[in-house]
Formats: structure tokens, C-alpha cells, sequence
């Protein structure tokens, strides 16, 4: 298990549950979202998460199973 980053791009807020899967290379497609929730327990800032459109704002920590855990970071500021 890896601690990781992924860092949004300059003009998103948020990722989603199943893009943030997706990024980390737990599934290879959107739609493998729905089934690996249902079998995998994902726990997001300590709770658990079944669902693949819950938005996951900078800072949250999130536990993906034979990952490790994410942390989501925003995109620097460039001047």
C-alpha cells in the first residue's frame, strides 16, 4: 500500500468518487465504479463510500483498497 496525491487540474473543484478510482489505476473504466464499491470497501475521511458521483473536495483523505491511501490536493496557483 502507497500513500498517493492526485492534484486537480487548475479548473476543477472537485473529483468524483469514480474518477478519482479511475486516476489511482484501482478500475481501467468509469463503468467498473459501481461494482468495485459494492466489493471493495473505500472509506472517505473515515466513512465508508458506495457511491461513484460523491464529489471529493482537496485536503479529503480517501482509503482505496490495494492502493492505499489518496489524498486529493488542488492545483498550485500560478501567478
Amino acid at each position: 500500500m502507497v500513500n498517493q496525491v492526485v492534484t486537480l487540474a487548475a479548473s476543477e473543484e472537485f473529483i468524483t468518487v469514480g474518477q478519482l478510482l479511475k486516476e489511482v489505476g484501482a478500475i481501467s473504466t468509469g463503468g467498473q465504479a459501481k461494482w468495485f464499491l459494492r466489493e471493495h470497501p473505500v472509506v472517505i475521511d473515515g466513512a465508508q463510500e458506495d457511491r461513484r458521483g460523491r464529489k471529493v473536495y482537496p485536503g479529503t483523505q480517501v482509503i482505496v483498497p490495494a492502493v492505499g491511501t489518496v489524498t486529493v490536493a488542488a492545483a498550485p496557483h500560478v501567478s
